[in-house]
């Protein structure tokens, strides 16, 4: 097995101060903001390595339920009913959705979801941005320092899978600032980067419009002059991006590169995703200390926000937001859970402990002596005891 060591990583060219642990993690919303999510049946997961936080907006009565689990630098993400896929600073964090714990957590139950800890995968500092899971469930994600697309193997820290065509080699150097996925027919299909350069930290040269969308099935740059183009979405037959620097949502015709301005947010936008006719976006505030700076927004809009903002598909307008006013001041990813409203994620304590997720197969024959009467595991479910030390499982 070979490796490929570097005397000091680079410090990523987006990194933030530490979060100021007395400021408060405060949030306010629109009023239709719940029931929007609830129509969706769906929260959002929010992700802001500024904070060191994944964010859970859960529809909680007439309010949205901020709930606010700590990793240490949270990008990349990947989510369904089943699973999570987190970036953190150094590693690839995988959780299983375990439904039989929730009873467990709260009286009344109110969980739908409970995403339990199951692996990490080290990958090393490598600046960990956008990642998806392909349609054999293969989880893809954008290695910003080296410049290229990865997928992962029991053996490696990254197993790189496709870098572009203007990048000669694989080095820890943010040559292009690769960081936006977008899938298609369940593939790896578009991506962004902040420059063309082929030189360490290259794309800082002309980060205001040297933005480009690549399609990685033909190897061709779609579309040049972005401004910080992020978050590349096939949906409804369109292909979305985010220009963050001009804080706009875009439309780009992937054979002509032409590109339509469709929405207008007041900040850095950076991290979507779609349900039914709507567009959740992220928005980031820029520190003047920020690489990030020196781009249309901060010239146009001094009053930038933080939060998500809900743009409508057939108009083009906002409709709804969340904006947090403490210590999130930046937002990386943003990923809708369809089928889910009110999960919670688990990545330590006594529930880990006491919690075991079997096959169909085995938990078919789990069984005591003693059965007790408050059973909460059915298969697929998993299998869990109570942290007290009083069991409960049942089998078909």
């Amino acid at each position: 097995m070979n490796s490929y060591a570097t005397p000091a990583v680079p410090v990523p060219a987006d990194a933030a101060p530490a979060p100021d642990v007395n400021q408060v993690l405060g949030s306010m919303h629109t009023n239709n903001f719940p029931e929007l999510l609830r129509q969706l049946r769906s929260c959002l997961l929010v992700s802001t390595y500024q904070a060191g936080k994944l964010v859970i907006l859960r529809p909680d009565g007439a309010s949205i339920n901020t709930h606010f689990r700590n990793f240490t630098r949270p990008m990349g993400m990947a989510a369904d009913t089943e699973r999570l896929a987190l970036g953190t600073s150094i590693e690839i964090a995988e959780f299983r959705n375990m439904p039989a714990v929730a009873k467990r957590l709260q009286d009344p139950p109110r969980h739908d979801a409970v995403y339990m800890a199951r692996r990490g995968h080290i990958t090393g500092a490598i600046d960990i941005h956008e990642m998806a899971w392909d349609k054999h469930g293969d989880l893809w994600f954008v290695n910003t320092l080296f410049s290229c697309l990865c997928t992962l193997d029991t053996k490696s820290s990254f197993v790189p899978r496709w870098r572009p065509r203007f990048v000669s080699h694989y080095a820890p150097e943010d040559r292009c600032h690769l960081n936006g996925l977008g899938m298609r027919d369940g593939k790896p299909r578009y991506l962004t980067a902040l420059g063309d350069s082929n030189e360490p930290q290259g794309w800082r040269k002309n980060k205001r419009d040297g933005g480009l969308l690549i399609d990685m099935a033909t190897d061709r740059i779609i579309t040049r002059g972005l401004s910080m183009p992020h978050s590349p979405r096939w949906y409804e037959g369109k292909l979305w991006v985010l220009e963050s620097g001009r804080g706009k949502l875009v439309t780009i015709d992937p054979k002509s590169g032409e590109k339509s301005d469709f929405a207008s947010v007041p900040g850095f936008a950076r991290g979507l995703d779609f349900l039914g006719p709507l567009a959740f976006i992220g928005l980031s505030q820029l520190r003047e200390s920020n690489a990030f700076t020196d781009i249309e927004i901060t010239d146009d809009n001094r009053d930038r926000q933080s939060g998500v903002w809900v743009v409508h598909l057939d108009t083009g307008k906002t409709i709804a937001l969340l904006k947090f006013t403490g210590a999130v001041q930046e937002i990386f990813a943003v990923q809708a859970v369809p089928g889910v409203l009110f999960p919670e994620i688990i990545s330590e304590g006594e529930y880990l402990t006491n919690s075991y997720a079997l096959p169909d197969e085995a938990l078919r024959e789990v069984g005591f002596t003693q059965p007790k009467p408050d059973a909460i595991a059915t298969p697929g479910n998993g299998y869990a005891t109570d942290p007290a030390g009083s069991d409960a499982a049942t089998g078909p």
